[in-house]
């Protein structure tokens, strides 16, 4: 809410307890800036890819999502549905 606009290479990882299309939403109230939001399902494939508007409420995913990656908007030409994205300890 409050962040400073994110850098090309800085983001977020949220992690569901399960897939889900409602607790895998997001809103956008009291953002100053647009991210990109990837959502990927409990197999780490992409299955909506987004870019969340500051002055749009809310944004759900295509599918039950598990994980949601919030990042740079010039992230979003990184990744297509059906992608599969690894994570590794930085």
């Amino acid at each position: 809410m409050l962040h400073p606009p994110l850098q090309p290479d800085q983001g977020a990882v949220l992690v569901e307890d399960r897939e889900s299309k409602v607790n895998s939403s997001i809103h956008m109230f009291l953002m100053r800036f647009d991210i990109c939001v990837i959502w990927l399902n409990n197999n780490y494939e992409v299955i909506d890819v987004k870019i969340a508007r500051r002055w749009r409420p809310a944004y759900f995913p295509a599918s039950p999502a598990r994980y949601v990656l919030e990042t740079h908007v010039s992230q979003a030409i990184q990744y297509k549905i059906g992608d599969r994205v690894s994570f590794i300890d930085v």
